[in-house]
């Protein structure tokens, strides 16, 4: 396995967990762009959003949930943002499916 996020996932490469279950694994970014920076990776490996498939859907929706639960649990009531990058052009870096939970600042629009 040669995949960044599937070995963090895996625990072949340390991390502190904020979340994790069956199927997915959140950790900090070690670069974060806001006080509350989090990724959140399927333990499936899936390329991309692009790449996920109609049975990946349940999966889809529990990664959805887990960012919220992040959310609530790192007291973000005022508001937050998700973000999934989606190939070159869309800033994706690593080549496995990730959302990018951020709050605990104001957020501005457009991002980049």
């Amino acid at each position: 396995m040669s995949c960044l996020f599937c070995k963090i996932a895996s625990g072949e490469i340390p991390s502190a967990a904020i979340y994790q279950d069956e199927r997915v694994y959140a950790f900090a970014d070690i670069n974060p762009k806001a006080p509350v920076h989090v990724l959140i990776v399927p333990r499936e490996h899936i390329d991309s959003l692009a790449e996920a498939t109609p049975e990946q859907n349940d999966l889809l929706g529990h990664l959805f949930w887990v960012a919220a639960e992040i959310a609530r649990n790192k007291g973000l009531a005022k508001g937050y943002r998700v973000v999934v990058n989606t190939g070159e052009d869309g800033g994706q870096t690593v080549d496995h499916l990730h959302l990018h939970l951020l709050g605990a600042r104001q957020l501005t629009w457009p991002p980049g």
